[in-house]
This record gives structure tokens, sequence and C-alpha cells, in this order.
């Protein structure tokens, strides 16, 4: 199974401010963990986090899955699976 990991990026900035990696393994117990910020973020670009812990499953899934650009708080949310 791959990771999850959420990266959190003030605009213009090229290092995450905020890295959260939720390990394969544990992707479906932990999703009950994965920051507010994070969850608010998915749920209001209607992502699914049932579909992104089925997507960790599939070892040809890799890479960025979504890009969340939050203007009115000058951040970037980035959401990838990582083998």
């Amino acid at each position: 199974m791959a990771d999850l990991k959420i990266r959190v990026y003030k605009s213009g900035a090229a290092d995450p401010q905020t890295t959260v990696t939720i390990p394969g393994g544990v992707l479906r117990l932990a999703a009950r963990l994965i920051p507010k910020k994070a969850m608010n973020a998915l749920q209001a670009e209607g992502i699914d986090l049932d579909e992104i812990i089925e997507l960790s499953n599939n070892p040809e899934v890799k890479g960025t899955l979504v890009e969340i650009d939050e203007h009115s708080k000058n951040e970037k949310i980035v959401i990838s699976i990582e083998q």
C-alpha cells in the first residue's frame, strides 16, 4: 500500500509549512486522524476519502491527486499518493 501525503504551502514557498504522511497500511484507520484543515479542503473540493484509500491499494497509482489553491488564505494544499 502507498502512503498518503498532504502538504500545505504558504503562497510562493518552495517548502511546505506542514506535511502529514499517513502510511498506507494504516490509512483506513488513520483517515480519522487527518487534520481538520486538510479534511475541510478535501470535502470542499468534493474529494472522497474512501476513494483515495482505494487508490492507495493500487500499485499503478502514484503522484499528485489534487492541488488546492486557497487564495483567500494564501495557501496551497497538495494531496498525493507516494510509494
